[in-house]
């Protein structure tokens, strides 16, 4: 399992939303390179950074800073946050960025994102799906998750038949930044329908037993914010954990 420690930026410092609502942040530092050179001084070869403010205003906001950083630390960067076009996906490429987050696009738009899937090459990107749990379905949140889509998870899935995507981050809402541990029965039934796909686990990991169930479902890859931030345990451990 890929660990992928995250920052998240909103103005230029790394933060935490809960929920993903914009209006309860919690600000952590404003040097996200020291914070991203930490990560690689771990041990870590990934990290996952989002640009807030480009996936609040629908645009990209802060790709120059994520170029900026992808080109001084060594370490691979998974970003996204306002991935809007093709022209988006090519220069965080060019900047340094080893694979791009695209989310909102991926449900709205699938034939454009499949297109530059084709273009880029399946490992160059990840489909990035927020959903929140409607009754007995899950639907994506879109543009910042201030949206609902018009389908439910497995319809936006369908989109993408197997072998045009290689990698999925899928994130509950519910559980972004609360601790309460990731969502294992949504995590087992999307390996289980989508055995083809890589899977990321994003949302509420909040201790090393977390990581061990992720990768009990079928998770290749697990996101952790806030428990790092806060100390629940050291990327060290995670790391250990997850490679055991």
């Amino acid at each position: 399992m890929i660990v992928y420690p995250a920052i998240d930026l909103r103005k230029g410092v790394c933060v935490r939303l809960l929920h993903g609502r914009f209006d309860a942040e919690t600000r952590y530092d404003d040097q996200p390179a020291a914070r991203l050179a930490t990560f690689a001084a771990a041990g870590a070869t990934w990290a996952h950074i989002v640009d807030l403010d480009g996936a609040e205003a629908g645009r990209a906001m802060q790709h120059e800073l994520i170029g900026a950083l992808a080109a001084a630390i060594d370490i691979h960067i998974q970003s996204g946050g306002g991935v809007r076009s093709a022209d988006d996906v090519e220069r965080l490429l060019e900047a340094g960025v080893s694979r791009v987050v695209v989310g909102s696009l991926a449900v709205t738009d699938p034939d454009a994102v499949l297109g530059w899937l084709d273009r880029f090459g399946p490992d160059r990107l990840t489909l990035a799906l927020d959903v929140r749990a409607e009754g007995d379905r899950y639907v994506p949140a879109l543009k910042g998750w201030t949206q609902a889509a018009d389908v439910d998870l497995w319809a936006a899935l369908d989109r993408y038949p197997a072998g045009t995507a290689k990698h999925l981050l899928v994130t509950d809402v519910g559980r972004d930044g609360a601790l309460t541990g990731p969502n294992l029965d949504l995590l087992a039934e999307l390996h289980l329908r989508r055995p083809d796909l890589w899977l990321q686990a994003s949302g509420g990991v909040a201790a090393l037993e977390d990581l061990i169930g992720a990768r009990s479902v079928g998770a290749s890859g697990a996101i952790i914010g806030r428990a790092l931030y806060e100390g629940r345990f050291t990327l060290e451990d995670a790391l250990k954990t997850a490679h055991a």
